[in-house]
């Protein structure tokens, strides 16, 4: 059994973001992902659905054609190839995503 600290990792540049895979177990991935100021642009389509939670931070998020902001405690469920990106985030940001196939 691997046991992880999620509060245990280093800051990435700025601009950067690290992600870290803490679980894969049959069809769920569960990451720490922790961004630093993100202003990406690129578009996801998964799939497989993704539930997240923000634990720190602020995020603005496209899906579809809706933006979305999130704050500390915001969860939210992106269907499988439900077209998203994320818009920026703070320097401090958090997650966790949990992707279900």
């Amino acid at each position: 059994m691997n046991s992880v600290n999620y509060l245990n990792y280093k800051k990435p540049d700025f601009g950067a973001e690290t992600i870290t895979k803490l679980l894969e177990l049959k069809n769920v991935t569960i990451n720490r992902i922790v961004s630093n100021s993100i202003n990406d642009g690129a578009w996801y389509d998964q799939e497989e659905d993704e539930w997240l939670v923000l634990l720190q931070g602020g995020a603005v998020l496209f899906v579809e054609d809706e933006e979305i902001t999130l704050k500390a405690g915001d969860t939210l469920l992106i269907p499988a190839n439900q077209l998203h990106r994320v818009v920026s985030t703070s320097d401090n940001a958090l997650w966790l995503t949990v992707h279900i196939a």
